[in-house]
């Protein structure tokens, strides 16, 4: 196994991480187009329940066997992934996708800064955070931002930060299988949860197809590259790279939503951007496997 993971160019962790939230940001314009039928937490569940589905016919994770060291971090991988899912959707519905993206993006930024090491780490840390700065609708706007909206993006932002701590030791073995026992975790608690809110709103086929859409865009596909990702790069670099997600989203707004950006929010895109490519290029290779601070 980790004579396989030497052999991957460095590169391929990068683009699949990129694919990923290429992925998940077009199924959280999907699934937002689902709101005015059955409601946040119904699109919750039926992205929990279908992505779950995909996931354990893909890898079978009855097979899977984790040690005694890898079950807590397995169980709050899942609990994480679910909480990140129900307070995201939750909060677009208070809140526009793009500052809703932004605010969760707290998380794996923290995470990012926290496990930084050399002072080059700082500079892009300190870049990402200026992009946010300016992406987020400060000044005149920032009245019309609801507080509960953000609260729940951060409270998901929270969420997403477990999810790569806990997600890199427990995928250390078993790789992007472990997803489908952490979805599964989640879906015993937040399916039941989701389809109890939106009630009968959910039991119709006509939802099927957008439900399977989103399943597989915003769950299965995202979730299993991370998973490839997360146990090819370092912590540090993978919550760096993940500054990325404003600006997939805003874009995502753009071509689904038809939402238009400011200069300086132009510019706040620019700067995360730049955190990312410069994250990438000086990323040491001897470090991938070895720099992992988890607890």
């Amino acid at each position: 196994m980790s004579s396989t993971r030497r052999k991957l160019p460095a590169w391929l962790p990068i683009l699949v991480l990129l694919i990923s939230m290429i992925s998940i940001q077009s199924g959280a314009s999907l699934a937002k187009s689902l709101f005015p039928l059955i409601g946040a937490p119904g699109v919750t569940a039926l992205r929990l329940a279908l992505g779950t589905l995909i996931l354990v016919v893909v890898f079978k994770p009855w097979r899977l066997r984790f040690s005694k060291e890898q079950r807590l971090p397995l169980l709050f991988y899942g609990l994480s992934l679910g909480a990140m899912n129900y307070l995201f959707y939750l909060s677009l519905q208070r809140i526009p996708l793009g500052i809703a993206v932004a605010l969760e993006f707290t998380g794996p930024l923290a995470v990012a800064l926290f496990s930084s090491r050399r002072p080059v780490d700082f500079i892009w840390v300190i870049l990402a955070v200026m992009g946010l700065w300016f992406l987020l609708p400060l000044g005149q706007d920032v009245a019309h931002v609801d507080l509960t909206g953000a609260l729940l993006a951060l409270g998901a932002g929270a969420g997403w930060a477990v999810y790569i701590l806990s997600g890199r030791r427990a995928g250390e073995e078993h790789g992007p299988a472990t997803v489908a026992m952490g979805s599964l975790i989640a879906a015993v608690i937040f399916v039941p949860l989701g389809a109890i809110q939106a009630a009968d709103a959910l039991w119709h086929w006509s939802l099927l197809p957008l439900g399977l859409a989103i399943a597989v865009l915003s769950t299965a596909l995202p979730y299993s590259l991370e998973m490839i990702a997360l146990t090819r790069l370092p912590t540090r670099t993978f919550g760096t790279l993940m500054s990325m997600e404003p600006a997939l989203a805003a874009m995502s707004g753009m071509v689904f939503l038809g939402e238009t950006l400011t200069f300086s929010q132009s510019m706040a895109l620019g700067a995360i951007i730049l955190a990312s490519m410069g994250s990438t290029l000086t990323m040491r290779q001897e470090s991938k496997i070895k720099q992992v601070d988890v607890g």
